[in-house]
């Protein structure tokens, strides 16, 4: 290479025809990037896990309609310069083989990343398919669920689904996976990392994981397999089994059902006292996780929104179900959003002990809106609040007894070491 080499602007040849053409495109794909309308999808938090997606509910189409504050984006102004940086690319990029559709989506994703909110995205026709498709129950993947190690910046295994490939690969609680198919995750996204492992049924991916406080090196192969997702599981603990036990892994729009016949098989057992373990849980559908809280609360507020106007909606509860048994709720730090209204209303109503770590902290709801071109963008829309008042935003929630899980302890032998303290604070509560 030559090294006088001057890098040097050189501004695109003006064509009239040609700049009233590219203004018409940029218009009509710009603005359809932009519109956006009105749907509830839930409190989604930003883990994913391995099979992809944490909830989304049904998406509407936008309306059109929109109120503005008079300060436009698509000025003469912009659209000039958007036509000017595509001319450049146009003319002196080295690689002709520039995809437009990508171009266009890089500007729409471009727009909501200049929100700073790491929870409004754009979502192309492609993702939004993915996402939408998670809501089905059935996904092609390992079976594990996966969020980010906060710690490390890399991500974790978060659960493990029964009967899965993941299962059977003894993939565990707390593995980081370092690298997928010899490829570093760090630095990357958690859906990207997501995409490495989710592939045809058939096929297997080679995960490498660091396990334990000394993060020793294991590679494994897992096979990839339609995995039935369930959102609920049951069993009874206690020395006389009298205790019950219920895991919710997301809040789905299954997950209500699941919950109810889950309770109805442990109240048949005739249980004392309940568990409901939300470690790990990311969140997912509003509505599902009210209908779960109309199941268990007293009469009274769930939650409430407020959104940037000030404009309140409240969610509340008839009472006529109000649990009539001790309540442990088992949170971790990755216990976020949808989880964090089920533990927070049950910890303001004194209904329950909390055991475990402070709860991740996102106290936001988003919408996901239908742009009606197949794309769609998911934004931030409004601030939620405890029954007492609390926005529990960026703080999250503390446990009523903290206690860290024990991951070497777990991994020589399966030892659950917040189970094991949960299941005491639940005799306490018996014997009182």
């Amino acid at each position: 290479m030559d090294s006088n080499y001057q890098f040097t602007y050189q501004p695109p040849i003006p064509d009239p025809e040609r700049e009233k053409e590219n203004k018409r495109k940029l218009r009509q794909r710009f603005i359809s990037g932009i519109i956006v309308g009105t749907l509830i999808c839930g409190l989604v938090f930003g883990a994913l896990f391995v099979l992809l997606g944490s909830g989304t509910g049904r998406i509407k189409p936008f309306s059109g309609s929109s109120e503005s504050d008079g300060t436009e984006l698509l000025t003469d102004e912009t659209i000039s310069k958007i036509n000017s940086l595509e001319e450049v690319i146009d003319t002196y990029y080295y690689k002709t083989d520039v995809d437009k559709a990508q171009e266009a989506d890089g500007m729409y994703k471009g727009l909501m990343d200049s929100l700073g909110d790491p929870y409004s995205v754009y979502y192309t026709e492609e993702e939004l398919n993915d996402l939408l498709s998670d809501t089905a129950g059935v996904y092609y993947g390992i079976g594990a669920y996966v969020s980010l190690d906060t710690e490390l910046g890399l991500p974790r295994i978060s659960g493990v689904i029964p009967g899965t490939p993941a299962e059977k690969a003894e993939l565990q609680i707390d593995d980081i996976i370092y690298e997928v198919d010899g490829n570093s995750t760090d630095g990357l996204e958690l859906d990207e990392v997501v995409a490495m492992i989710k592939g045809p049924e058939g096929t297997s991916v080679h995960i490498t994981i660091l396990r334990g406080a000394k993060r020793q090196e294991i590679g494994i192969d897992v096979p990839r397999s339609a995995v039935e997702v369930p959102t609920v599981n049951t069993k009874l603990l206690g020395d006389n089994e009298d205790i019950g036990y219920i895991q919710i892994t997301e809040f789905d729009e299954v997950t209500p059902d699941q919950f109810a016949e889950g309770m109805a098989e442990l109240r048949a057992d005739n249980i004392k006292g309940v568990v409901i373990d939300l470690r790990s849980n990311p969140g997912g559908s509003l509505q599902a996780v009210c209908e779960i809280a109309r199941q268990i609360l007293p009469k009274g507020l769930i939650v409430y929104t407020v959104d940037r106007d000030g404009k309140r909606e409240n969610y509340s509860c008839d009472g006529e179900h109000q649990i009539d048994i001790p309540v442990v709720v088992l949170v971790n730090q990755y216990s976020a959003s949808a989880s964090e209204i089920l533990a927070g209303a049950i910890k303001d109503y004194e209904l329950g002990k909390l055991v475990g770590m402070t709860t991740f902290g996102k106290g936001i709801v988003q919408r996901i809106f239908d742009l009606k071109d197949g794309t769609a963008v998911k934004l931030t829309v409004s601030n939620y609040f405890t029954p007492n008042g609390n926005n529990i935003h960026g703080i999250g929630i503390a446990p009523d007894v903290e206690v860290e899980f024990d991951a070497d302890a777990y991994a020589e032998d399966k030892t659950d070491n917040q189970l094991l303290k949960a299941v005491e604070v639940m005799n306490e509560l018996l014997d009182n």
